[in-house]
Order: C-alpha cells, then sequence, then structure tokens
C-alpha cells in the first residue's frame, strides 16, 4: 500500500512515490495516480472576477476512481495545473473528460485537455461528455477538429446513464443556469461521488443527488441573482442528502472575503456533518480521512 508522507520536499516525494509504485507492481511513479482513488481540485474559483483575476485558479476536478481518470469541468489553466500538480497528472492517463456546462469558468480548456489526452491525436483515447449546446448551435465550445481526436464524444442527457472505463455517470437533473447545465454522479465499486453544478436552487436538488461525497459549487454566502447557489440555500441540502463529507468548492469574492475554510467548519458545527472547503490543490482520498495540500 502507498503511505503518505507529510511534508516531504518535492524530490523526496517523488523518490518515494516511484519507490512504492514499483512495490505495487507499477513501471513508474506515473502510474500511482491510477492506484489511488482520490479528487484533486486543479481550482476553485467561481464567477468571472475571480478567474480573470486568478485569485483562485480554476483547472476544474480530476477524479481517480477504479483505475478510471476523468477531467471534470476543465476551466481556465487546466493543463497547467495538471504539470503542476505533485505528483503530476499524466493527461494521457485520463480515460474521458466531462462538462457539466459550457461556460468559460468550466470548459476553457476542453479543447486543450482534449489533445493532452491524446498528445494531439497520435494517440486517439477517451471519451468526452459534454451538453448539446457545447457541440452545436450557435456557440458551441468543442472545436470540430478536434472531435475525431477521442474515441467517442457524448451528448450529455438527464436521467441517462453513461459508463467511462470502470465510473457509471448519472445527470440526474437539468440545473437552471442560462445554458445546459447539469451536476453530475459519479458511481464506482466502493464510493459515489455527486457532484452539484451552477445553478440557481430549486427544491428538487434536495431529492435528485446522492453520495457517499458531495462536491457544491457554491459562489456566495446570501443568495444573489447570478444563478449560483449561496451558502444559506446549500444547508437544506446537506441535510437532506446526507453524505458523509460535503466538500464546497467554485467561490465567489463574497465568499471569499468570508474565508471559505470558516464557512466550513460553522456549517458543520450547526448540521453536525463533515464540511470542508476545497482549495486549490486540495487532494482528497477516498475512503480516508486524510487530506493533502
Amino acid at each position: 500500500m502507498l503511505k503518505y508522507v507529510s511534508r516531504a520536499p518535492v524530490a523526496q516525494l517523488d523518490r518515494v512515490l516511484a519507490s512504492e509504485a514499483k512495490g505495487c507492481g507499477f513501471k513508474s511513479r506515473r502510474a500511482h495516480v491510477l492506484f489511488m482513488d482520490f479528487i484533486k481540485f486543479l481550482g476553485t474559483a467561481g464567477a468571472r472576477v475571480v478567474v480573470a483575476r486568478q485569485l483562485r485558479a480554476s483547472g476544474g476536478i480530476w477524479l481517480s476512481l477504479d483505475g478510471t481518470n476523468l477531467l471534470i469541468d476543465p476551466g481556465p489553466g487546466s493543463l497547467v495545473h495538471c504539470f503542476r500538480s505533485r505528483p503530476k497528472l499524466d493527461p494521457t492517463t485520463l480515460s474521458g473528460i466531462v462538462l457539466s456546462h459550457k461556460h468559460l469558468d468550466h470548459a476553457a480548456d476542453i479543447n486543450v485537455m482534449m489533445e493532452a489526452m491524446t498528445i494531439g491525436g497520435k494517440e486517439k483515447r477517451g471519451t468526452v461528455l459534454v451538453p448539446q449546446d457545447a457541440l452545436s448551435g450557435s456557440d458551441p465550445v468543442i472545436y470540430k477538429y478536434v472531435r475525431p481526436y477521442v474515441n467517442k464524444v457524448k451528448t450529455l442527457k438527464s436521467k441517462v446513464k453513461y459508463t467511462i472505463g470502470n465510473i457509471e455517470i448519472v445527470a440526474p437533473v437539468k440545473h437552471m443556469h442560462g445554458v445546459e447545465t447539469y451536476g453530475l454522479i459519479f458511481k464506482g465499486k466502493k464510493h459515489t461521488i455527486a457532484y452539484i453544478a451552477d445553478t440557481n436552487y430549486f427544491p428538487e436538488l434536495e431529492k435528485k443527488y446522492s453520495g457517499d461525497i458531495l462536491i457544491i459549487s457554491v459562489l456566495s454566502v446570501k443568495p444573489s441573482a447570478f444563478q449560483h447557489l449561496s451558502v444559506e440555500e446549500i444547508k437544506g441540502i446537506i441535510k437532506k442528502v446526507k453524505p458523509k463529507t460535503t466538500i464546497l468548492t467554485h467561490f465567489g469574492m463574497g465568499l471569499i472575503k468570508a474565508k471559505p475554510w470558516l464557512v466550513a467548519a460553522e456549517l458543520s458545527r450547526e448540521l453536525k456533518t463533515k464540511v470542508i472547503a476545497a482549495s486549490d490543490g486540495l487532494l482528497f482520498r477516498l475512503g480516508s480521512r486524510r487530506t493533502d495540500r
């Protein structure tokens, strides 16, 4: 089993990972990424100002589950943050890329990540799963020339089950967010991760998402007119879903000023359940109480 090495210098950590990956039957430390089940936050920025000024990074979420790697919502800087990650996250190990919707803070790097996943189309691989309006209409975000690089480009629809590698994916309900938007549920052998992407609040959110881990995009402390959830609005969702852990992400300016880690701590006390605020580069190990930064 891989051991956790705390506060080790990067070079030392890399040597340990290489050694232990080899001991687990892998040829290089690169393969350790496929060995663990984890969620890696390549960014936690929400809303235009935070993204445009890069007050928080905006690279999306990397999910590794049952030997399958998925990239979710690769916003600006996704590729850069894959390679800045320690250890690095290799895009060629991805089995697929999934978009909740086509807004730039979630989709700006979709084309470059399709190229990176396939070495510029030289190694055809992977599935891309996106809403229809990301592919067609007057304002698609995926270039036509990169589409043949991957094995499959699929249209995301609510209540349809999809499988990428060893992960089952379903979008339980269409969200209220200006463009075609869906939240997602990722189901593996032992873990289920629910991801509530950008949306106005509506009561069905409390019934449609269930999982061991609940990831919520929460922009502000109080409800606003920006078609995003607020801290006040997610309380009822957490109470109904009752996940083992709730992870907050996609922070706007107001929430950043309120200090997300303090907001999460207060929610934990009030709701008597574990709530944490993601930070840029946070590694959440599934099946473990440990988080690495």
